[in-house]
């Protein structure tokens, strides 16, 4: 069987996985260059703080900060639902679809089905994809509010602080991979437009995930060991 997808297509298509997959080989797996990220970054704030929990006899504001994280790792999950609902519709209404993209300028929309439902069906791997992680990330913090809840008060309960810090850190993974998805799922709808938008959209996305994991002032300024100067102070 013939897939419906001109050479352009393919190439697109190669540069967007070369994009999502090799990016999150190299700074997942590479430790040298996950070391200087963002995410290596707030990997040791979560140990500082879990070692600062156990000096406190009152956890709640503890418990409070992973209800926030838990917070916004669900009402992404619950969004890529909703977005899969929308996909799912879009296979069942081509036409429509194909009739709405269309009207953008420059626009090259497929005019088979198949290639219509290709198209549809990477958005929905994308967002399985996207719902899996971010499940999995809710029921890490989870995990850790039940970690936290177990600390001692002691300096023996270091250990056990490190562990919560460690379920924290996966969990924080899991959801910036969940992210992630999110953002080369953006990318991928621009294949809807045309392939070169494919690429495009998956070179900006590259580009922009490396400035902020990399090369951001929030990245800078969590790998400060010492804080700033106040510029404000008089």
């Amino acid at each position: 069987m013939t897939l419906p997808l001109t050479p352009l297509d393919w190439i697109a298509l190669a540069v967007f996985v070369l994009c999502w997959m090799g990016y999150a080989t190299v700074v997942d797996r590479v430790p040298a260059i996950r070391a200087r990220s963002v995410i290596a970054a707030m990997d040791e704030h979560r140990r500082i703080w879990m070692r600062a929990a156990i000096t406190r006899e009152n956890r709640i504001s503890d418990i409070s900060i992973i209800g926030n994280l838990m917070s916004s790792t669900s009402f992404l999950a619950n969004t890529s639902i909703f977005i899969l609902g929308a996909l799912v519709a879009m296979l069942g209404t081509p036409d429509l679809g194909r009739r709405i993209f269309s009207a953008v300028p420059f626009a090259a929309v497929p005019p088979e089905d198949s290639a219509w439902e290709i198209r549809v069906f990477l958005l929905i791997f994308i967002f399985v994809r996207a719902f899996f992680e971010l499940t999995w990330a809710l029921r890490q913090f989870n995990y850790t509010s039940i970690c936290v809840g177990g600390l001692g008060g002691t300096p023996d309960s270091v250990p056990q602080a490190l562990v919560a810090a460690e379920v924290a850190n996966r969990a924080a993974r899991h959801f910036n991979t969940g992210l992630r998805a999110y953002y080369f799922g953006l990318a991928a709808l621009a294949w809807i437009l045309h392939p070169a938008a494919l690429i495009l959209s998956s070179l900006l996305v590259l580009r922009e995930l490396h400035r902020r994991e990399f090369r951001s002032v929030v990245r800078e300024a969590l790998a400060l060991r010492d804080p700033p100067p106040d510029r404000h102070a008089a």
